[in-house]
């Protein structure tokens, strides 16, 4: 018995102990600037001054054991420190580590520096988000250095993988017109590619075909030539370090508009090997317009826009495996029937699509669909994001977003304005916004079931339906399309710096910095990113807002972070070098 008693109080012993090291893990373990109840002062620190450790999280678990006075951290979920003791894993939606306000340094309106290793590797089955961040919603206030995928805006993914360091006091800028790309009616899909702006056109003239244009200015762009001989390029995904572009004919009848007058089909998938080239990497079956590309456990899939319902996996080349499709039972005779899917994303391992048969969410696991319900009475689920760890939805007719909870289970987040349908979402420097149909409005979502009227971008007179169709981040800003004016358009929530290149899979080491004019971004201390000049240095970022690891307003990291350092002082090319090399 004595034993017993002495064996158990061993292993009670060393659940104390470790529960000490995990706490030791994720606490502050240098505050020497400046005691945790002092405001810093508003001076800004030039780029020549050495920069000050405020605070440090090795996330290895081998720190000593004692806490930093007023230091509490709080364990959101379950960080996993299990699988690898030098770095701690942000893998499940509600995962972080969180750091009250009161226990942070204030950055106001000083510069400082964010370094940090992360490993996020190749796996597509969860949509990557936030290293670390500290943001008020509500006052639009802080900052967040996020690793960003954005699949499901329309038919589109947008970004994939995405390094992206961003400020922000509530600053938006006004919307700003980039012209029309070529004789485009809309911009049907768009995408951030190699660190530039690819947008999908619809020409639906007879003598016309859908194109790809790069941004290169207002009222500047590339033409990328024409795929196909159909009228529109109606998805694009970067896959593999590609880009890739699906066709269709867009029946321009459904916008209450004229129909086209060029009737070639479409439902091919083609692969840009830039200039005006695009190679052929095949024929969807039965398809005559792409609904929808997304990357999902390291595949391509690809849906189709009209009847019949089809989904496709890729399987190089240009060979494409027609899959299932979901399908509903009637009740009295117990027939099947099949439901189109279209906008895709991916969210906490599955695949989600939308559908505009009936309304309905479904979720694909690599073998089987899942109904996860009816969104109200709507009948038609148009697009979807990811916000603060959760998965949103667009709808027609009602003109309402819906939140998910679990399979059957979606909460009305309310209707934006008097609008039926919402197309393209985002979330831009930490603001949901959305675009709508039938004035192409763009709102912007104030938490609950409040929405934020933000602008009108599409006022061509005479038309029933004007659409702010899809979005897309690029250079530090959200663009928009819109139909029928063809025309692009852009806006800019505070300050925001992105690298728009996939960021490799294997250990790297990122570094944020806030400058006194300007934000940058390095890794493993090349530059690969900076702003332009800020218009103004009067910005405060001091907020009641925890600090989140890993997570904030884009979601959880799903990846390993390891050695979070932050500096008061901005870093450059030429001082870099005085950081220490994390082990």
């Amino acid at each position: 018995m004595a034993t017993l008693r002495s064996g158990l109080h061993r292993r009670q012993l060393a659940r104390r102990i470790t529960l000490l090291t995990l706490l030791t893990l994720w606490t502050m373990s240098a505050l020497a600037a400046a005691p945790p109840d002092t405001k810093p002062s508003p001076t800004v620190a030039t780029s020549s001054e050495t920069p000050q450790l405020l605070a440090h999280w090795p996330l290895n678990g081998t720190t000593e054991n004692t806490l930093h006075r007023n230091a509490t951290v709080l364990l959101k979920g379950k960080p996993d420190t299990q699988s690898d003791p030098n770095s701690t894993g942000f893998f499940n939606s509600g995962t972080w580590l969180e750091i009250p306000a009161d226990n942070l340094p204030q950055f106001s309106h000083e510069d400082f520096t964010i370094s940090v290793k992360i490993l996020c590797d190749s796996s597509s089955s969860r949509v990557t988000g936030d290293l670390i961040s500290q943001y008020d919603p509500t006052s639009a206030r802080g900052f967040h250095l996020t690793l960003k995928s954005s699949p499901g805006v329309t038919s589109n993914q947008a970004s994939f993988r995405h390094l992206q360091f961003g400020i922000d006091d509530q600053q938006l800028t006004r919307w700003q017109d980039h012209g029309r790309p070529g004789t485009a009616l809309l911009g049907f899909s768009m995408v951030e590619h190699k660190s530039g702006l690819f947008v999908g056109t619809c020409q639906p003239g007879k003598n016309e075909a859908g194109h790809v244009y790069r941004y290169l200015a207002p009222d500047q762009w590339i033409d990328c030539g024409a795929p196909d001989t159909s009228n529109s390029v109606t998805a694009m995904a970067v896959f593999e370090d590609h880009l890739y572009a699906g066709t269709g004919k867009y029946r321009v009848a459904g916008s209450s508009l004229p129909e086209s007058e060029n009737v070639n089909p479409g439902g091919r998938i083609f692969r840009y090997d830039g200039d005006q080239r695009w190679i052929d990497c095949g024929q969807l079956p039965n398809t005559e317009a792409v609904g929808g590309l997304v990357v999902f456990n390291n595949s391509l899939f690809a849906s189709s826009l009209y009847k019949p319902a089809g989904f496709f996996r890729f399987d190089g080349r240009n060979s494409w495996s027609p899959l299932p499709v979901p399908e509903s039972v009637d009740a009295t005779t117990q027939s099947k029937t099949e439901r189109r899917v279209e906008s895709l994303t991916v969210y906490e391992g599955h695949l989600y699509a939308g559908s505009y048969d009936g309304g309905h969410v479904y979720r694909f696991d690599g073998t089987t669909w899942e109904d996860c319900g009816q969104l109200g009475d709507n009948t038609q689920t148009y697009s979807f994001t990811q916000y603060d760890g959760a998965l949103y939805v667009g709808t027609w007719p009602s003109g309402r977003v819906y939140r998910f909870q679990g399979p059957s289970q979606w909460i009305d987040c309310g209707r934006l304005g008097e609008e039926l349908e919402v197309m393209g979402m985002m979330v831009h420097n930490g603001r949901l916004l959305a675009g709508t149909l039938p004035l192409a409005e763009v709102y912007e979502y104030r938490g609950a079931t409040n929405w934020k009227r933000l602008t009108q971008l599409d006022h061509t007179p005479d038309v029933r339906y004007r659409r702010a169709w899809t979005m897309a981040e690029h250079d530090g800003r959200l663009f928009c399309s819109t139909l029928p004016s063809g025309h692009i358009y852009s806006v800019a929530a505070g300050q925001q710096v992105q690298w728009g290149h996939p960021l490799p899979p294997r250990w790297c080491e990122v570094i944020a910095v806030r400058s006194a004019d300007r934000l940058t971004l390095f890794v493993d201390r090349k530059q690969v990113a900076q702003s332009p000049p800020l218009k103004t240095t009067a910005w405060t970022l001091t907020s009641s807002a925890p600090l989140r690891i890993g997570a904030g307003m884009n979601g959880t990291l799903n990846g390993r972070l390891a050695d979070l350092r932050i500096y008061r002082g901005a870093v450059t090319a030429e001082t870099i070098s005085t950081l220490p090399t994390a082990p």
